[in-house]
């Protein structure tokens, strides 16, 4: 499984992020997806890497400004994710 943290400029609301988070939901098949304003971020968990291009190409139709994209595998944590 793969992380991918978005750096998005522009979102001030919780609507931003479910904005940024249907877009994302609608164009690429994830596990999870999260944005917080407060910190400028989306963090996306999904089982195949997302193609960076499709991603910059998806942000900018939502109107939002896309910085810095970073992908990293992504290994569950917790009690029952050894």
């Amino acid at each position: 499984m793969y992380k991918t943290t978005l750096k998005i400029n522009g979102m001030m609301c919780s609507m931003c992020e479910a904005h940024i988070n249907d877009a994302i939901r609608k164009n690429f098949e994830v596990k999870k997806v999260s944005s917080s304003h407060k910190k400028g971020i989306t963090e996306i968990i999904s089982q195949q890497q997302i193609p960076r291009d499709q991603l910059i190409q998806i942000i900018a139709q939502t109107g939002y400004e896309l910085g810095d994209i970073n992908t990293e595998t992504y290994h569950k944590k917790g009690l029952f994710g050894r």
